[in-house]
């Protein structure tokens, strides 16, 4: 049986996960399992897809960052497909390339393949990192505005009207935690 296996990280990714339907759908999916989950959290329905796959199956995704987070997390999902006697398509290598684990080399250009994406991600983040302490040094860096600290004197307004902390949170739409901070930290006048 042909499975697919497709994420996003965001429910604004919506159109990529319908592109990834489609692809593993056109690429004869007999069943396709997605999820809109980031790739840092759990993933129920990649391990619902793993243990969902039998002795014969092919599992298909459309990239390899959609399945594993690391070289050694893609490596490890391969090795335990190979033990279960599951192949790996992935279908877009680029230029409409496959990559087909039950072939040597194919195994071979995705074992470099997936450490040269994690090489990138890596030197991608050390400059993130390198941008963003350059901005903060000059100044230019001052993070994301807190949304309850926009709205102090709103909370301030009414809780002087008398209004409990937790109306206040629910009226605003921030957190009753926010609320109480803020109204620890205002001086009394």
């Amino acid at each position: 049986m042909l499975v697919g296996y497709g994420r996003t990280s965001t429910t604004e990714q919506e159109a990529g996960l319908e592109a990834q339907t489609r692809d593993l759908t056109a690429a004869g999916c007999e069943r396709v399992f997605s999820e809109r989950m980031s790739s840092v959290g759990s993933r129920p329905g990649l391990l619902e897809t793993l243990a969902f796959l039998r002795d014969g199956d092919t599992f298909m995704v459309t990239r390899p960052d959609r399945l594993a987070r690391s070289t050694i997390e893609l490596l490890a999902i391969v090795r335990d497909l190979e033990v279960r006697g599951i192949g790996l398509v992935i279908l877009s290598m680029g230029k409409g390339e496959r990559l087909d684990t039950r072939n040597p080399t194919s195994k071979l250009m995705l074992t470099i393949l997936a450490g040269v994406a994690e090489w990138e991600r890596q030197i991608m983040l050390e400059r993130q990192l390198e941008g963003i302490a350059k901005a903060k040094s000059e100044g230019k860096y001052k993070g994301r505005i807190p949304t309850a600290r926009r709205q102090e004197a709103e909370v301030l307004r009414l809780r002087a009207e008398g209004l409990h902390p937790l109306v206040i949170a629910d009226r605003l739409g921030i957190s009753k935690a926010s609320v109480y901070r803020l109204l620890r930290e205002t001086p009394k006048a």
